[in-house]
């Protein structure tokens, strides 16, 4: 009985391993999945890069437009010539008094948020009284902003038209 159980031994410790051939076999497999996923992988990064870069540019023309909506219904001071709209980002961010009481103050955005496409918290601004596809701010108020990527879209367009 000992016999056959250590003829049985040999003969599946034989058998347990792979060869190199299958070794190659399962190495070559694994790299053609590898590079297929790889353009799959680019391609969901630049996509959630361009959610966010139009969920960014959505948070701050809402609160431009916020800001805009309270200085017309008279609830914020602006400066004359601005046509209420927000002098620049920051005052977005750091508030305004509303109405006449000093110690109140409304915010319209939490904090300047960061390009995903350039990777920097820089924006092209426009003002009421600059053209519609100009690229330089005349500095007199925020009218709109825009990505400074020169970069293409997958979609075709320029980020900076979005």
């Amino acid at each position: 009985m000992s016999n056959k159980l250590s003829i049985r031994r040999r003969w599946l410790s034989s058998e347990t391993g792979m060869t190199l051939l299958e070794l190659i076999i399962a190495c070559s497999i694994l790299v053609i999945l590898s590079t297929a996923a790889l353009p799959v992988a680019r391609f969901s990064i630049v996509h959630r890069k361009e959610a966010e870069l139009h969920r960014d540019l959505r948070e701050m023309r809402d609160a431009i437009d916020r800001y805009k909506d309270a200085a017309d219904r008279n609830l914020i001071r602006v400066e004359i010539g601005s046509e209420n709209y927000p002098p620049d980002l920051e005052t977005l961010v750091k508030g305004v008094q509303l109405g006449g009481a000093a110690d109140r103050k409304i915010r319209f955005l939490r904090k300047i948020p960061v390009d995903p496409i350039t990777g920097q918290a820089e924006w092209g601004l426009r003002a009421v009284q600059d053209e519609p596809d100009s690229t330089s701010w005349g500095g007199k108020n925020v009218f709109d902003v825009y990505s400074k990527s020169q970069a293409t879209a997958s979609d075709g367009t320029r980020y900076a038209d979005w």
